[in-house]
């Protein structure tokens, strides 16, 4: 039976959080989880929370890299972590996918370090799931790798596709690299050496794409370095949270409006909460960290407890569709 480890000592809520979400996700799928941290505060949580399961196993951790902590003097120091624990289980064999909200960069070393990458990645990228009009499109790097080589951004490539058309079942996912403009005379260097090799590459490329026209739809796959894509991302969290503060401004100025929104709510409630849902972080929960031997996702520090319940079914999906078997046969010939 599959099994996922949670970093439960990972995250600004650890462990009450993590736990939380960790029953709700052996709840809802009846799939074994094991948390792995510091077993009494565990316990505790456990608990507290009134339910008994044999589907929850506790693995003791003495350490945890605190989410301000500097990355690389905390793996020197610390050699017992619950990230490096869960990580070693799932190297071992014994756990299929690890799951973590914390320290990302420390979680991304670690995962490296532990796990190897697969033949022919230089870097694993951080992706994820960006809504559109279309359904969903996968999007990479998001953070992970700052400074990228052109060979780096055809590896996202492949392994975005990959990922688009097994795990997110998009049919021959179409690629687009993010550019400041469709035309071939767009770009810098990074994107115009990329955008040469793409095209003689065996994958549905079909050039530049624009950040505005992603929500529409047009590619399945958006390719960009951690530094553009982890800038996308926030200026996207950014303009959702301040539009939804300005229209309740807005709505407070004016008694009136208070009605007619109220109104409107009940009359198109089903139809906001599922267009929220779309936009909302927790209904993914995860972001896969691709190009390592083994299924491994990250979350953010902030995750509620429906994040990480939804972190652990994402894990499992990865898992279910043999992801990481077929992105090992197929990097070989696409690479």
């Amino acid at each position: 039976m599959m099994k996922i480890a949670l970093d439960a000592m990972g995250g600004d809520y650890a462990p009450r959080i993590n736990v939380e979400g960790a029953l709700l996700a052996v709840q809802k799928s009846g799939i074994p989880v094991i948390l792995v941290g510091d077993q009494p505060k565990i316990q505790k949580e456990l608990r507290r929370s009134h339910f008994s399961t044999n589907l929850i196993e506790i693995i003791h951790a003495s350490e945890n890299i605190g989410m301000h902590e500097k990355a690389t003097e905390s793996l020197r120091s610390k050699k017992n972590t619950s990230m490096g624990v869960a990580l070693e289980l799932l190297r071992d064999h014994k756990v299929d996918a690890v799951v973590s909200p914390g320290h990302t960069g420390a979680f991304m070393a670690l995962s490296t370090l532990v796990l190897k990458r697969l033949p022919g990645i230089e870097r694993p990228a951080i992706a994820g799931c960006i809504p559109t009009l279309k359904g969903s499109a996968v999007m990479l790097d998001l953070g992970a790798n700052v400074d990228c080589k052109p060979s780096q951004l055809v590896q996202f490539a492949v392994m975005g596709s990959l990922y688009a058309k097994i795990v997110e079942k998009h049919e021959n996912p179409k690629i687009g690299l993010l550019s400041n403009g469709e035309e071939e005379s767009k770009g810098n260097e990074l994107t115009r050496q990329v955008h040469q090799i793409l095209k003689t590459k065996n994958l549905n490329y079909v050039g530049y794409v624009e950040s505005k026209e992603i929500f529409k739809g047009r590619v399945d796959v958006v390719v960009c370095d951690g530094f553009t894509g982890n800038i996308f991302l926030k200026t996207i969290e950014g303009a959702l949270s301040t539009t939804a503060s300005l229209l309740k401004q807005e709505i407070g100025k004016r008694p009136f409006s208070k009605l007619l929104v109220g109104m409107f709510y009940l009359l198109f409630k089903d139809t906001l909460h599922s267009l929220g849902r779309r936009f909302d972080y927790a209904e993914y929960g995860s972001a896969p960290l691709l190009g390592l031997n083994g299924v491994v996702h990250v979350c953010h520090g902030r995750s509620s407890s429906k994040a990480i319940k939804n972190a652990i079914l994402t894990a499992s999906k990865s898992v279910e569709t043999k992801f990481l078997e077929s992105l090992k046969q197929e990097l070989e010939t696409l690479l």
